[in-house]
Formats: structure tokens, sequence, C-alpha cells
């Protein structure tokens, strides 16, 4: 019988196989760049904190590059300008997989996590801008706080060791998707200016050539790398982020799987070039952005001056009330409902895991208070400490949920047939239940023969003993 039209979905109910399967895998590589991302943010302080400063300095401040083609950067600029390009790539191909084949690709399933994430933005915002405001502060920084860090949401995760259920993962990962888009948006939209022309033509023909080549099915690094290259170089000099290419050319591959393909490009390329984005990019840009001097006088600022105050809250208290908020309105006015399994505390922990805003909130700080570099650096301060705070009350609240968590895990990966599918997802299917029916007779068999021999009666299989 046809299940009826009005029934309510399961909002983080257990995801399809292939779903879990690739988002395991990209959280393995997630988790690890995190867990580098948090290596290089440690080093990247003590560096700046130590005689060494430098050294730091020196090094960071190091100019090279074609300075003909508008390219002679600094070490800091190509790590925010050149290497997160790479990271954009792959959130571009993050967005589109997400679009074709993942959580966003039904309206109806899309609605939370998408609710979630655009209250998840306004209200960190809302809440920097209220402080600014009161405090006679810059209202600049206003979006500095609206990104989420899926990596070192990830890293923390790691280093607590919870176990969290593949769909409480795949909502933090979806969450984080959705947060990249808006924070493109927000940096192609309010931090570009002075527009160059020509340049920018010329990066939209680069896009055209790159989109014509991929659908021809042109194939080769050597086509497309030095192209991608060409196409960076143009958007940066025309006065776009040059972020923004990376992300388009994420968008244009494709990521649905053709008959006989076992991965779509567009999941081969992610597959390459993610371990280059998490294992180096993202570090080296946590190398170069995150060494700030911290002092006690510097700690103490961040929580009394209205633009650094603005972010912390921003991250600590705007971003768990907004991402929580969002997903309990979309609950309560649409037809989802939570997984029994789960309950609305754990939706609160992972609000305030996406509290967590360590990469595009350093870019976009350095975006918006650029002219300014005492500021900036305060304003890289309250990140640090905003993202710490944000990690160590999400820690809090997962520990108090762990053993649940545990359960819920073991359950999803008990595989007792060893057939290498989960018994949870072949419930349903009558052949699984003959196989079990017959794994239980036959250890029910070796049970009684084992207790036969105990009892020094053994049976034979051609008669009594």
């Amino acid at each position: 019988m046809a299940a009826p039209k009005n029934r309510r979905s399961v909002f983080l109910g257990r995801l399809p196989l292939p779903e879990r399967n690739f988002l395991a895998d990209a959280l393995r590589t997630e988790t690890v760049g995190g867990v580098l991302l948090l290596v290089a943010a440690v080093a990247a302080l003590i560096w700046a904190n130590t005689p060494l400063r430098g050294s730091y300095e020196t090094v960071r401040d190091f100019h090279f590059g074609p300075g003909s083609l508008g390219l002679n950067l600094s070490v800091q600029h190509w790590a925010a300008d050149g290497l997160l390009a790479v990271f954009f790539f792959v959130a571009g191909i993050e967005l589109k997989r997400e679009l074709v084949a993942g959580e966003l690709r039904d309206p109806k399933a899309a609605v939370l996590p998408v609710v979630a994430a655009i209250c998840g933005m306004a209200m960190p915002a809302l809440v920097y801008f209220t402080v600014a405001t009161s405090g006679n502060g810059s209202t600049a920084g206003w979006a500095v706080p609206t990104a989420t860090d899926i990596a070192f949401a990830l890293a923390v995760l790691a280093v607590i060791g919870t176990a969290l259920p593949s769909a409480l993962r795949a909502f933090l990962l979806t969450l984080a998707v959705v947060d990249d888009l808006f924070a493109i948006l927000i940096i192609a939209v309010f931090f570009t200016s002075g527009l160059n022309f020509a340049a920018l033509g010329g990066a939209v023909l680069g896009l055209v050539v790159f989109w014509l080549l991929l659908r021809k099915g042109v194939r080769g690094w050597y086509v497309y790398v030095p192209l991608a290259v060409v196409n960076w170089a143009l958007m940066y000099n025309s006065g776009v982020h040059a972020t923004i290419a990376g992300v388009a050319m994420g968008l244009m591959l494709r990521c649905h799987r053709h008959e006989g393909e076992r991965h779509s490009p567009g999941e081969h390329i992610e597959h390459v070039v993610r371990p280059l984005s998490a294992g180096l990019a993202v570090p080296l840009f946590a190398l170069f952005s995150a060494g700030v001097v911290v002092s006690g006088g510097a700690l103490s600022d961040v929580f009394t001056k209205p633009e650094t105050l603005g972010v912390v809250l921003g991250l600590v208290v705007g971003k768990a009330v907004g991402v929580f908020g969002g997903t309990w309105l979309a609950a309560r006015f649409t037809r989802a409902e939570l997984n029994p399994d789960l309950k609305w505390p754990d939706v609160l922990a992972v609000a305030s895991l996406a509290g967590i805003g360590f990469t595009v909130s350093l870019l976009i700080g350095e975006l918006a208070f650029g002219t300014d570099p005492v500021l900036t650096d305060e304003v890289k301060a309250a990140v640090l400490v905003g993202s710490l705070i944000a990690a160590v009350l999400a820690s809090v609240l997962l520990k108090l949920r762990d053993n649940k968590y545990r359960k819920l895990c073991a359950d999803e990966d008990r595989d007792d047939d060893q057939d290498g599918i989960p018994d949870i997802y072949e419930q349903d299917n009558p052949a699984y239940h003959l196989r079990m029916a017959a794994i239980l007779e036959a250890r029910a068999a070796e049970h009684r023969r084992l207790a036969e021999v105990a009892s020094g009666h053994t049976t034979r299989d051609d008669g009594p003993a």
C-alpha cells in the first residue's frame, strides 16, 4: 500500500548507505585536515608570541611573484588569495554534489539545513551589529562571525573522541556547505571594489572556456590546471576576490554519475584535490593568518572593544541560537520530525559546534579591516577566542550524550551476516532475514554441540556415538 501523502519526514534520520559511505570518506579527510589546521594555528601562535616573532613577520610579509602581472604578493596574501582558492574549489564541488546527489537535491529535505544555515548566519551578524553600534564601534566586521569552519569543527570532534551518528555529521557538513555558499556571496558582493572590467571579462571568458572543455569531455590535468591558474590570476586582478574563481570552477564539474561510471568527474577530482586542500592549503593559510600577538592586555581587549566583543558573542551566542532556532522553526512549521533516537540538546550541541568559525572568519576579518592592521589582529584574536569558547561549550554538550552516540554508531556499523552491508540497511530485505535465520541456527547448533561435549555426550552426523 502506498505511503500516505501527508507522512512526516524524519529529521536527522538514517542516511542512505551510498550517502553515508561518501560522507564517511569525506569526513576522514576533513578530520585529518582539521587536526593539521589545529597544529598550524597553535604553531602560528607560538611563533608569533616568542622571541622568534621577528622571523614570523619577515616570512609572512615576504613578497614574491611577477609584478608585471599584478601578482607580486606577500606570503600571507598568496596563502589567503591563492591557496584558499583550492579550498573554495573543493567547497564548490561539495555544493554541486549536495545539489545533485546530497541533502540539498530534494527541496523538502533541504529546507531544514538551509533555514538553519541562513538563521545561523543572520543571527551572528545581528549580534555583532547590535554590539558594535551600541558601543560606537565599526560595523564593517558584521560578516566575520557568520561562517562555520567544518574542518576545525571535525578536528574538535576528533580530539574529544565523540562518535557522532552519521546523520548529525551530515547535518553539520550540510550546514557548512550552505555556510560556504553564503560566505562566498558575502565576499563577492560586499568585499569587491574598484572593478577592472577588462580583467573581469577575461576571467569570465576563461570560465566559459573551462565549462566548454568539460562539456566536450576533454581530459588531462595539463589542460585544466594552467587554465585554472589563468582564471585565478584574471579574477584576482579584476578586483573580485580570487577565491570566487575556485568556487565557479568547482560548480561547473559534473557530479552525477552516468551509466557504468563508478565515480563522476566531480567526485574523482574532489577525491584528488581534497587532501591538497585539507592537508596543505588550509593549514598554510592558518599558519600565516593566525599568528597574532596574544597578551593579557590583548585578551582583555577582546571582551571590551565593541568590534572584538561582537565577534566573540556572534560566534558563541549568535551561531548557537541561530542554528538551533532556525532548525526548531523549520521542524515546527514543516513536516519534519526529529529522529526519535536523538534529542533537541543534540541539535543544540551541533549548533554550538557551528560557532567554530576559523578559516573563512579570519579571511573576512582581513578583508573587513585590512586598512587597520592593529584592529585586524584584534579581530583575529577575537575569532580564535570565540572559536575556542564555542569548541569547549560544544564539547561539554556532546560529552553529556557520548554513550548514546556510541550506541547509535555501533548500531549503524553492526554487520552480523558479514556481507559488507550494515544490518540496519537490510532489515526490510527478506533475503537478509533468511541469512540471519541460518546464521542464528548455525550458532545455536554450535552451542548445543559444545554443551554436549562439555557434558561428555557427543553427536555424530551419522547417528549417536
